[in-house]
């Protein structure tokens, strides 16, 4: 629920915040409790500890964005917590209900389709796998291969054993996945499909059930990779996360590749060893 959404994740954030690092000196005595206090976020950010309270608490409908950038301010948040502390506070400006069905844009899947030397794929609502290419098919999975109901990154990260073999940095990869499942939350808070996939992974997974219950969002933008793949080997490979101008809820996620490297040989034999 929304409310119980805010009160989490302003709970984590302020948890992970030291008084030192907020520029407050400490109240003498023990602290019972890990970060900063409610008394000191509502110090930070000049509200009264009752009105910073409320807000902990969920009750968000009159709530000002200048109050909740002075929030946001006082709890260092990145830009992506930032906009997700004002999804949260706004439950009634998001998306009312279930995602719209999602196809892959004709444009967008000729894109991958074009793309033949490094793997690519379309997420849509949910983490959900709208289309791969060839070396995408060969790197991770055939999703096209899969029910449609069960073409979801975040579900091959969290349930499927081959995933955490695949992925070198697999828990740093998990809490990424984690991260963007609580980023589209905020957008749509009434989705009961996402609802049925949280439950689903938290019911199947206890690294999922504790990284959801961290709070982390997360916005792929641009990075790299690292897998041990069981035909091609070791190999790191660049990400590059679009987003294409018209339809914001595609997002192609392309790898690169250094020219005439490892990687690149790699691919190269994981190609020639599978069919297109």
């Amino acid at each position: 629920m929304p409310e119980t959404d805010i009160r989490d994740f302003l709970r984590t954030r302020r948890a992970r915040l030291t008084p030192e690092q907020a520029g407050l000196t400490p109240y003498p005595g023990a602290r019972r409790v890990p970060g900063l206090r409610r008394e000191e976020v509502a110090q930070l950010a000049g509200v009264s500890v009752d009105y910073y309270v409320r807000l902990e608490r969920g009750r968000t409908t009159s709530v000002s964005a200048a109050v909740l950038n002075a929030i946001a301010h006082a709890l260092q948040p990145n830009d992506t917590e930032r906009n997700h502390l004002i999804a949260l506070a706004n439950p009634a400006g998001q998306h009312p209900g279930e995602a719209s069905a999602q196809r892959a844009r004709p444009g967008l899947l000729r894109v991958l389709e074009n793309i033949t030397e490094v793997p690519a794929l379309l997420l849509g609502h949910r983490l959900d796998v709208l289309a791969v290419n060839h070396l995408a098919r060969a790197l991770y999975l055939d999703f096209e291969g899969l029910p449609a109901g069960e073409r979801n990154m975040a579900r091959y990260m969290f349930l499927a054993a081959e995933a955490r073999d695949l992925y070198v940095d697999w828990p740093e990869t998990a809490r990424e996945n984690a991260g963007m499942l609580r980023l589209y939350a905020s957008h749509y808070p009434h989705d009961p499909r996402l609802a049925q996939l949280v439950g689903e992974l938290s019911a199947g997974d206890r690294d999922f059930r504790r990284r959801w219950s961290e709070h982390d969002v997360y916005q792929p933008e641009y990075g790299s990779k690292r897998y041990h793949h069981p035909l091609a080997g070791d190999l790191t490979l660049g990400f590059e996360a679009l987003t294409p101008i018209g339809d914001p809820d595609q997002t192609p996620g392309l790898h690169t590749v250094e020219p005439r490297s490892p990687a690149e040989n790699a691919l190269h034999m994981l190609a020639g060893c599978s069919s297109p």
